[in-house]
């Protein structure tokens, strides 16, 4: 399955935003969807994933309590809800997929990598 991630922008600190994770391919609900996120200067890093089901859901601790992963099957898109965003969360969010629920946060574990969206939070 390819992925594209969208709805990056620029926000305000304390603000809110909701990326999209479109997917083309066959059976989308198999899938195990990540996001992760890579800073300027900075190594790419695990935010959350979700399983193919919807029911199970991982986060970093950085992003734990503020962002939200959830998913709609029929869209074959997941979202990542980012409520009170601070500037280090700041960077190029991606999406992409895997099939087995272990070692979430490797990104060498996942494919069907597309193009980041930018988010960008001011201070």
């Amino acid at each position: 399955v390819q992925l594209q991630a969208s709805g990056g922008g620029l926000v305000e600190a304390g603000g809110s935003l909701r990326l999209s994770c479109a997917a083309s391919g066959r059976s989308f609900n198999t899938y195990i969807i990540g996001w992760f996120r890579q800073a300027p200067g900075k190594e790419r890093e695990f935010v959350a994933a979700i399983n193919g089901g919807g029911g199970f859901t991982y986060y970093s601790d950085s992003v734990k309590g503020r962002f939200t992963v959830s998913r709609d099957n029929a869209k074959n898109t997941v979202y990542l809800q980012m409520n009170s965003l601070k500037p280090e969360d700041t960077a190029v969010y991606y999406c992409a997929s895997r099939s087995l629920w272990l070692r979430l946060r490797e990104s060498k574990e996942y494919s069907g990598w597309g193009q980041g969206t930018l988010v960008t939070v001011s201070s």
